[in-house]
């Protein structure tokens, strides 16, 4: 039997071999390349003395997308893979030592020895669908983040050019706004446009929903706006619409391929009241194998939601903060399925129409 420590960097892997009876037969370095991969797969067929290297357990941290490549090469040559998590190990490795030491040679070392005395079970590849959901899902959590950001810029903007717009549409982000702060950015702009030019934009770009009256409205409201006329705020603006509608896109080219997926994979969470594509794919995807987790305790855990606990001496903590240690992804994903769900019980509408709700 055979344990192999690898710490994972960007560019090279420091790697450490121990026998059954813990003693360190060779630490080396590879390069984070094919021939790298090669070269380590090749010194540990030495030490096991034959092709099978079923008796091989390896152990690296769990360090996002520097992992990725070394994990699939290690799973398609069928070796036994055992994923920590980073901050259990560092907390291990200062437990052993108070020295305060940490080289890429002793952390792999480490990561050794504590495959050598670890029984936990080891790391399976998620099916293809599922990874496929979890990188397309994460993809589009990062697009909303970016597109959240430019609608925040876009807001401070508009303070600056024409701060009375708000309060006379519903909404700045709304596809009617965009279209007339694309063609008139200042307020200036607006108060000099053509009455039916504006009114042809904003009417074309809303349904009908905004006509001639709401285009006299906004422009006698420039008129009199104190807005900045700025020539540079206003280019920045229409950049920024236009940044806003690109990602938009995206973001619903990012939807179709989940819900082409999520229709061959066929998961029973889309049954569920207030499940959709995106959020069911976030929960499929993130939590893997449901039968991982034995009880909803043990999948709180595993998503970082279930509450710290304080203890010391005759004092317990009453009010603790949650944990928060596990996917971002999941526990976001789960405190909104919970919140839709509910809003969907049919409990919900007798506990709001009942007389303990009514004022």
């Amino acid at each position: 039997m055979l344990f192999i420590g690898i710490d994972v960097a960007k560019s090279k892997h420091d790697c450490c071999i121990l026998n059954e009876n813990g003693e360190a037969l060779s630490t080396f370095v590879i390069k984070n390349n094919k021939q790298g991969f090669e070269e380590m797969i090749a010194e540990i067929t030495r030490y096991s003395g034959s092709s099978d290297l079923s008796d091989a357990r390896i152990g690296l941290e769990s360090t996002g997308h520097y992992s990725i490549n070394l994990q699939n090469y290690l799973l398609q040559k069928r070796l036994c893979v055992r994923i920590y998590n980073p901050l259990s190990v560092n907390l291990l490795r200062k437990a052993q030592s108070l020295r305060k030491t940490k080289t890429d040679k002793s952390d792999c070392k480490f990561l050794a020895m504590l495959l050598f005395s670890d029984d936990s079970k080891s790391y399976s590849q998620p099916v293809l669908p599922i990874s496929e959901l979890r990188n397309l899902t994460r993809n589009r959590h990062r697009l909303v983040a970016m597109c959240s950001k430019l609608k925040l810029s876009l807001s401070r903007l508009i303070t600056i050019l024409f701060p009375e717009l708000p309060s006379v549409v519903w909404s700045v982000n709304q596809k009617s706004c965009y279209a007339m702060l694309s063609e008139f950015p200042t307020a200036q702009d607006i108060a000099k446009a053509s009455i039916v030019r504006l009114t042809n934009v904003l009417s074309a770009n809303s349904r009908g929903k905004y006509g001639r009256k709401k285009a006299e409205q906004i422009r006698e409201l420039a008129r009199n706006s104190i807005g900045h006329d700025s020539g540079a705020i206003g280019f920045e603006l229409r950049q920024t619409i236009r940044l806003i509608q690109n990602l938009q896109g995206e973001i619903d080219l990012l939807d179709s391929e989940i819900k082409r997926i999520m229709d061959d994979v066929q998961s029973p969470v889309l049954s569920i009241p207030g499940i959709g594509y995106v959020l069911g794919a976030i929960l499929i995807s993130e939590i893997g194998s449901i039968e991982n987790f034995t009880n909803p305790a043990k999948l709180l855990a595993f998503a970082g939601l279930d509450p710290s606990i304080y203890q010391s001496g005759q004092y317990i903590a009453s009010s603790t903060p949650m944990v928060k240690r596990g996917s971002t992804y999941l526990r976001c994903g789960l405190m909104q399925a919970a919140r839709l769900v509910a809003y969907r019980d049919g409990t919900n509408g007798y506990h709001r129409n009942s007389r303990f709700f009514t004022i």
